[in-house]
């Protein structure tokens, strides 16, 4: 996979995540509309520009699972949630962390992982 292709893959990847955390949590306070998913998705994927900044930087291979789909997921949720904590100025609950971190970690590091799966199984 090209490093573009997996640059789109870990926006896409993210943009799920965020629509999926807004749906989740939709309320008055945080309806679900197409400024409410940019509020939550820019810190994160703030986070998949400069992950890939240290990508290119390297000349890690953009699909792999290791090193570059475990740093793409540490710097993302990473920025994303120091970004809330600066937006909110509060350090996130606990569960939000878990929450937020496990989930980016599936979409970010998960989609590698099943595109090696599916390439050794072709």
């Amino acid at each position: 996979m090209y490093k573009a292709s997996a640059f789109l893959a870990d926006l896409l990847s993210i943009s799920l995540f965020a629509l999926l955390a807004r749906t989740a949590h939709q309320s008055a306070e945080m309806p679900l509309s197409f400024s409410g998913w940019l509020s939550t998705v820019w810190p994160f994927a703030l986070g998949v520009l400069l992950s890939w900044a240290v990508i290119l930087k390297a000349g890690w291979r953009g699909s792999v699972v290791t090193p570059t789909g475990v740093a793409t997921w540490l710097i993302t949720v990473a920025t994303g949630l120091v970004i809330w904590a600066i937006r909110n100025a509060a350090v996130p609950h606990w569960s939000f962390i878990l929450v937020a971190s496990v989930t980016s970690g599936l979409f970010l590091v998960g989609w590698r992982a099943f595109s090696i799966v599916k390439r050794r199984r072709m």
